[in-house]
């Protein structure tokens, strides 16, 4: 089934994968890597002024990587604000995707804890780096075939 986004972006030529709607009746949208720089900023252009989240989820253990975007339309005197989820999967191998920085700057620290945790590189982005693991820490730690380096807790001495 699609909806009216999936239509609009057929309309005008723009390559994309109806996902169907969530539990919420939200529009969800796959999109290449190499298309979503350009998307991004057309679906900015065509509305979408508000990043509400980004996240990053492992797929499978040895499949895709996934970097979610939830982008609402927010317009004077519209109390039911269009939303729509777009989802863009990259290669475990080499997770390349082109950074939403330069069209919604909130997406900042978002992208840079999706790389941190799985690993997805967001090409462009200013700041790409470790923000919550520490910079010598190796892995990925939210990847399902990760694995755990052995390491002790210290424990409080009573």
């Amino acid at each position: 089934m699609q909806g009216n986004l999936s239509a609009w972006l057929v309309k005008h030529g723009l390559i994309h994968r109806s996902l169907g709607f969530d539990y919420q009746g939200i529009e969800t949208l796959q999109i290449k890597p190499g298309d979503w720089h350009s998307i991004a900023v057309i679906l900015y252009v065509y509305g979408y002024n508000y990043l509400r989240s980004q996240c990053a989820y492992d797929v499978a253990p040895g499949g895709l990587l996934a970097s979610v975007y939830h982008l609402t339309r927010i317009e004077y005197g519209v109390d039911q604000p269009e939303e729509v989820c777009i989802k863009v999967f990259a290669p475990r191998r080499d997770p390349r995707i082109p950074s939403a920085f330069w069209v919604w700057k909130s997406v900042d620290f978002q992208e840079r804890e999706s790389y941190d945790m799985l690993g997805i590189s967001y090409d462009n982005h200013p700041r790409l780096k470790r923000i919550l693991m520490p910079e010598s820490w190796i892995g990925w730690p939210l990847r399902k075939d990760y694995i755990a380096p052995n390491f002790y807790e210290i424990q409080d001495a009573h």
